[in-house]
Parts: C-alpha cells; structure tokens; sequence
C-alpha cells in the first residue's frame, strides 16, 4: 500500500471512530435527558392531583422553579379586579378565543393573576357575559403555572395595544399598574362561573418526549459510522493483499 493510501486510510478510519464516539455519547445523553423528563411527567402528575396548597406568598417567590413548582395545585382567596382584565390569545378544544386574566388581591395582601378560562372571539367584552363577572370574596383552586414571557403564535405581546398573545405576568402587570404581583399565574379549574363563561379546567398538560427516538437516531449513526471505520480497514487490507501478490 503506498504511503499515501495509507495516510488516507488512517484519516477516514480515525474520523469515523472520533464521530462514532460523539454520536454514541449524543445517544447516551439522550437516554439520560427520556430519564429526566419522564420523572419530571410523573412528579406533575402527582402535583395536579394532590391536595391544593395555600398560592405562595412574597416571601417564597424568589424560589420558585419550573422543574419544583409549575402544575402545583394552589388555593387561593382574595376579590377579583375586573377592571383591569387582560384576554390573551388562546386556542382550545372549545375552539379560538381568549383567557381571561383577571387579577386576585389576596386576603394576605398581593396579588395574583388568575386564568379564570376561556371565552370565544362573541363573548370577548365583559358585557357579554356580565353573569360572570363575580363580585366579592371568592376562592379560587387552580394549577400555578410560570409566567410566558415574550409573545406566542409567532407574535410579539403589545401591551401598548392591548393586544396579548402570551400570558406575560410582568408585562401586564406593568400594562395594568398592578402593585405586588406575583411572579406566576393561576389556571382556575373546572369550577362553573355563574352564566358558564369564562370556562375554566381547560389547562393542557402535555411534555414532548422524543428523546428515544433521538437516542436511537444517534445510536444509528454510531452504528453506521462504525460500521464505515471497519469497511476502510478490511478495504485496506484487501489493497494491501493485492500489492503483495
């Protein structure tokens, strides 16, 4: 084999090896990331099931977490402030429409933005459904979910035109000059308002979850990438053969 076939043999066999690593450890990390996120299912299954606990108040805000706190069940008291209601762009099983953000001045003194549900395009003014505007102490159940900031529906939120695609507590908190806000907001569950509107329990719970087929996919390419590595080296051996004939 000249010296030159040889170089190249080399190169092609150490970068196939080298990619058969990476795409080996690609496909292990990807195991670990299904491991993760199938414990992350199961902890908010258990959450959106259990025992409603008091909202948290001031003093626990700055700990909250996606991974420790979002779809916790919460209870919490307190009158609604209907003037300064919020509808963001929504998309349901009941069709499109709005969520209605209302905030809740708790009994314990702060606020919080609460998905009282949903409302189709016809019911989108307060008048419309008047009968559900409640008055009062009310107390509200609800899964606590983590402010979206930004926009949604490839659009950006502008709060400047009361136009919401996205629930942004900050941002509509500072839209609506709502004092001691708290950093999340409350999807209300299926509990009826008075009229039927807004319609609450509409919360989707759903984690994508295509790290196997990930896994696989990197495993694949390890497969071929080494299966390419054994092919130059047989190959070489078989150009070796010949030229020692």
């Amino acid at each position: 084999m000249t010296q030159g076939l040889r170089g190249r043999s080399i190169l092609l066999i150490g970068l196939c090896l080298a990619f058969t690593a990476i795409f080996s450890v690609l496909g292990a990390w990807q195991i670990q990331r299904r491991a993760w996120k199938l414990d992350l299912i199961a902890q908010v299954e258990q959450r959106i099931h259990a025992t409603p606990v008091p909202a948290p108040g001031p003093a626990l805000w700055a700990g909250l977490s996606k991974e420790a706190d979002a779809y916790r069940r919460v209870r919490l008291s307190g009158a609604y402030d209907h003037d300064r209601e919020v509808l963001t762009q929504a998309v349901t099983d009941l069709g499109p429409g709005f969520w209605v953000m209302t905030p809740l001045r708790t009994e314990q003194g702060f606020t919080v933005l609460v998905n009282r549900g949903f409302v189709p395009t016809a019911l989108k003014t307060p008048a419309a459904r008047a009968a559900g505007q409640r008055p009062g102490s009310v107390t509200v159940v609800g899964l606590l979910r983590l402010s979206e900031p930004g926009g949604g529906f490839l659009r950006t939120n502008r709060p400047s035109e009361g136009r919401w695609y996205s629930r942004d507590v900050q941002a509509i908190g500072q839209a609506e000059r709502i004092a001691t806000l708290a950093p999340y907001f409350v999807d209300a569950d299926a509990t009826s308002n008075p009229g039927g509107w807004p319609r609450g329990g509409l919360t989707v719970v759903r984690f994508p979850n295509s790290h196997l087929i990930y896994a696989l996919t990197w495993f694949g390419l390890a497969v071929l990438t080494s299966g390419a590595a054994a092919y130059v080296v047989i190959d070489a051996r078989r150009t070796q053969r010949k030229e020692d004939e």
